[in-house]
């Protein structure tokens, strides 16, 4: 089968080659992968990994060889799975409890934008507790995390104002959410701060942050330090 692997080169990371077919445990199965999603994560490790190195953790397609576990999703079953490493292949070995089956009206492709940037937009929501009637900040909010964050936030009853230059953000549940094109234009206090920018945007959030708020940082797509006093 056919797999996009590093190289160790700089100007030329990744090349499509033929590899082994995929081994399974008795607790992975073995899916045909049909869509794939590139995290920015991802992207670094590229550069830095050896000749040899596959990369891919979002993905989703067709279930070909089911796991042997109690209760396995079937042969043939459309699903989205996570998984640590070789997802940008033809076919991936994935534990079975890192699958799910997709609902019918699921695209494949919207379906691997979800497992790294979802898993991430929840879990970093749930350090901030109970969220309804309380003051949210998201920053990058048009990002893969932030713009589904927006959307689990206002969803769970949280006042949200988002941080991003589109004015139009995804509006399932989130109709109501005030966004601002800077972080510096948000009216705080607020209960939670999701940061994933940094530099002046994390500095200029710390000012904003309630008495007992916390501030979630998952990232820094700005590259930039932030100066804290």
């Amino acid at each position: 089968m056919r797999a996009l692997v590093a190289t160790g080169i700089a100007d030329r990371p990744l090349e499509l080659k033929d590899v082994d077919e995929p081994t399974t445990t008795a607790d992975q199965a073995i899916v045909a992968v049909e869509a794939m999603s590139i995290n920015r994560g991802e992207l670094r490790l590229v550069a830095s990994r050896p000749a040899g190195w596959r990369p891919g953790q979002d993905i989703a397609g067709t279930i070909v060889r089911s796991a042997t576990t109690d209760n396995p999703l079937p042969v043939g079953t459309r699903v989205v799975a996570l998984v640590d490493q070789a997802g940008w292949s033809e076919r991936v070995a994935a534990p079975a409890s890192r699958i799910a089956a997709l609902p019918d009206g699921v695209s494949f492709a919207a379906a691997a934008a979800l497992p790294v940037a979802g898993l991430t937009a929840l879990r970093a929501l749930r350090l901030g507790g109970m969220l309804l009637g309380r003051r949210v900040l998201i920053t990058g909010a048009s990002g893969g995390v932030g713009h589904l964050a927006v959307q689990l936030a206002a969803r769970q009853g949280a006042h949200v104002t988002a941080v991003s230059r589109q004015a139009n953000l995804p509006s399932r549940g989130a109709e109501s959410v005030r966004v601002v094109q800077q972080t510096s234009e948000a009216e705080g206090p607020f209960d939670l701060v999701l940061e994933s920018v940094g530099g002046e945007s994390l500095t200029a959030s710390l000012r904003m942050v309630a008495r007992d708020g916390i501030v979630v940082l998952f990232g820094n797509s700005s590259n930039q330090e932030s100066s804290v006093s």
